[in-house]
């Protein structure tokens, strides 16, 4: 149930559909870390998790969109 929590709550940051938001998690960092206990991230509260989901998000934006101005330079 976390992580349902967790994405529905992700998806609504990001404006994502559930299907995208859910497929993000599943590659994250963060699912990696809160699946395999790492600092006990599972422990920590939806709002939280979300951010660091936002986070990735962002920065996987902005490499794709770094790789494209680089691609067309």
């Amino acid at each position: 149930m976390k992580y349902a929590r967790v994405v529905a709550l992700f998806a609504k940051l990001s404006d994502l559909n559930l299907e995208d938001a859910l497929s993000f998690f599943y590659d994250s960092y963060t699912y990696k870390m809160m699946s395999e206990g790492i600092a006990e991230m599972h422990c920590r509260s939806d709002e939280y998790l979300a951010d660091e989901l936002m986070l990735e998000y962002k920065e996987s934006k902005d490499s794709a969109t770094d790789k494209l101005t680089t691609d067309n330079s």
